[in-house]
């Protein structure tokens, strides 16, 4: 299992080669890899957004993403899990996020994903401030919906 907070652009797909690479216990033992990669939008509650600054609480944040995946862990029979998260100034179509699950079977790298993309959302100390093409910033108050 990884955790990553970055404060560069990164390539997920590379992010995921490097990974998978390195993490000797999955060489020939997942059937599945589930991957989610979220990508920050140009639009938010009916504005045109140009870019969003990304904060966390260091030391914090990575505890909170490592106390997710082991929940995930508890549930599903998970071989592997990566999760990156992109802080400081981000622009539209740059990766925000990215979750990949590795196991023996779909259903669960799905499932796995999902939660622990869903409780990122809604429990991981991040904080985003919006950058409106009108000029207008502002801090988002909630994040997206999840299913938990």
């Amino acid at each position: 299992m990884h955790i990553k907070i970055c404060a560069e652009a990164f390539d997920p797909w590379q992010e995921i080669q490097v990974h998978q690479h390195l993490a000797k216990d999955l060489a020939g033992k997942f059937g599945a890899t589930s991957v989610f990669i979220g990508t920050m939008r140009d639009f938010n509650d009916g504005d045109d957004v140009k870019g969003m600054t990304l904060e966390h609480y260091p030391g914090m944040t990575e505890k909170q993403l490592e106390k997710i995946v082991a929940e995930a862990l508890q549930q599903w029979p998970i071989i592997n899990a990566l999760v990156v998260h992109r802080v400081g100034d981000i622009l539209p179509n740059e990766p925000i996020v990215l979750v990949a699950v590795w196991t023996s079977h779909r259903g669960d790298a799905f499932d796995a994903s999902r939660y622990i993309m869903d409780a990122l959302k809604s429990r991981a100390p991040f904080w985003k401030k919006e950058r409106l093409k009108s000029q207008a910033e502002r801090w988002l108050v909630k994040n997206t919906d999840g299913y938990l």
